[in-house]
């Protein structure tokens, strides 16, 4: 099949099913024009908290609100016929209790017409995710390095090395006995995401983490080279359509300070011209 066959939308039990199957393409999208761009290309297409450091200019995703979230979500859903869209749940949305949970869980799919949530955290949420996944919420889990988490874990480090092996592996563990149908894993060495993969019976999605995981995921404005505030060592760049942009503001600002621009063919006359007969 073509990058641009038509192809129906999965649903989370897709996803659970591709299960060591032909690798799952992620990645994120925040506009309606992104994600049609993606769309094609996808099996599952992020709207995640990250939006308030790429578009937003935040230093970090704690500041992201649920009305944030959701005007996102709503932009990105016109823009997809063919992925399965996920929400992030922003930071204080889930964590006071399953109940809070659920109650933002369905604000957002009901609002945005998402197909599942991702939250982060493994053995503390376990119960969190069991809650929502009975109750008709598809959860996509987040362990590893957790974004929402970087006060806690001081910065954004590597987790799971060492000793910290088996505290990782028993997030996975809990995240998938809780009935989530797949896992981000990110920043995992990638020995132990190998390990994590084969242990556990849904998919891995990995963000700096291994190519044998089930799946992979980049932030899309990092793999166009959109946002370069900072570069993370996983987040290759397929393109440099932030340079492109540059260049094309600066000749823009070179040719109207020039007086090149607009030419004689994008300005108007003062008649009309002769319709052709």
């Amino acid at each position: 099949m073509s990058a641009t066959a038509k192809k129906k939308a999965p649903m989370p039990a897709d996803i659970l099913a591709r299960k060591g199957g032909e690798p799952l393409v992620c990645l994120t999208a925040y506009s309606t024009p992104i994600a049609r761009l993606t769309d094609p290309h996808c099996d599952l297409v992020l709207v995640g908290d990250s939006v308030g450091m790429v578009l937003h200019g935040l230093e970090s995703t704690l500041g992201v609100t649920m009305d944030m979230m959701i005007m996102h979500g709503r932009a990105v859903r016109r823009g997809l016929e063919h992925a399965l869209m996920v929400m992030d749940m922003p930071f204080g949305s889930y964590e006071e209790s399953p109940e809070q949970a659920f109650r933002n869980a369905a604000e957002l799919m009901r609002e945005t017409g998402a197909g599942a949530v991702k939250l982060e955290g493994g053995v503390e949420m376990e119960e969190t995710i069991r809650f929502l996944t009975s109750r008709s919420i598809p959860v996509m889990a987040h362990i590893g390095l957790t974004p929402q988490a970087i006060n806690t874990l001081g910065g954004y480090k590597v987790q799971g090395r060492g000793d910290d092996r088996a505290r990782v592996m028993a997030d996975a563990e809990a995240v998938t006995r809780a009935g989530a149908f797949s896992v981000v894993l990110e920043k995992v060495p990638a020995s132990l995401s190998d390990e994590i993969t084969a242990a556990i019976p849904i998919p891995t999605i990995g963000i700096g983490a291994s190519a044998g995981c089930d799946g992979q995921i980049l932030v899309v404005d990092d793999m166009l080279g959109l946002f370069t505030a900072f570069k993370p060592k996983f987040a290759k760049r397929y393109g440099e359509l932030g340079q492109a942009a540059d260049e094309a503001i600066a000749a823009y600002a070179a040719e109207v300070r020039a007086r090149s621009f607009p030419a004689p063919e994008h300005v108007f006359g003062d008649a009309a011209p002769e319709a052709k007969t």
